[in-house]
């Protein structure tokens, strides 16, 4: 016959098993939540040798939130910003860089823009230039003048706009971003003879924004 003791230990047993079947049947058995997504921050704008901190906080499938620390960071312009396995990103040279941190399958991405921070000016090249109506296009580039140095092509990097000094509008010719050189294109809206101011804009790593004109004629 069982000792008592040992009646006790059994019924003590069977007690646990019957509060670990009862939760199981209630809820389940706990998973951890999936990752999902990943946030990459900041976007920034650094000065060449300057540096900026990189985070990524993720989400998951049950809605929640955490910053995650054991991230595989990148660069995809390591000769414009290069990137530490902690995420801390410096400028290299004048352009922009997508800076990318993943764990596992899942990745987010944030741009850094690295400038010049000893710009006295820029200039746009040509100073004018014909296109074609309907579809005709002209490409423009900007470069940075750099204060005791050589100047800085930074086309990709300046913010362009076009209108039409004869209309007053906007929309009868379109300018690219991002890209050099930058590429104006004539849209069948415009008239042959009409001019347009092209703008570049050029914020420097000092926060001084400086800008120059260039003209274009539409031309048959």
């Amino acid at each position: 016959m069982l000792s008592g003791k040992k009646k006790l230990q059994i019924a003590g047993s069977f007690a646990t098993l019957l509060l670990f079947a009862t939760l199981v049947g209630c809820k389940g058995f706990f998973v951890n939540p999936t990752l999902t997504s990943i946030a990459v921050g900041p976007t920034a704008t650094i000065n060449q040798g300057g540096t900026v901190q990189m985070s990524a906080v993720g989400t998951y499938n049950d809605g929640s939130t955490k910053s995650i620390s054991n991230v595989f960071w990148s660069s995809s312009e390591t000769g414009i910003a290069t990137i530490s396995t902690a995420g801390l990103v410096t400028g290299v040279s004048v352009g922009q860089a997508t800076i990318t941190g993943a764990s596992g399958t899942v990745s987010g991405t944030a741009t850094v823009t690295v400038s010049l921070s000893n710009v006295t000016g820029i200039t746009v090249s040509p100073t004018s230039a014909n296109a074609k109506a309907n579809g005709g296009t002209a490409n423009f580039t900007a470069s940075a003048t750099i204060s005791g140095g050589s100047p800085v092509d930074v086309t990709a990097t300046a913010t362009w706009s076009v209108s039409s000094t004869t209309s007053g509008t906007t929309a009868d010719f379109t300018v690219t971003q991002g890209q050099n050189p930058a590429v104006v294109t004539v849209q069948s809206t415009a008239t042959v003879g009409e001019q347009a101011t092209i703008t570049a804009s050029y914020v420097s790593g000092s926060s001084t924004t400086f800008t120059n004109t260039a003209k274009l004629t539409v031309t048959q």
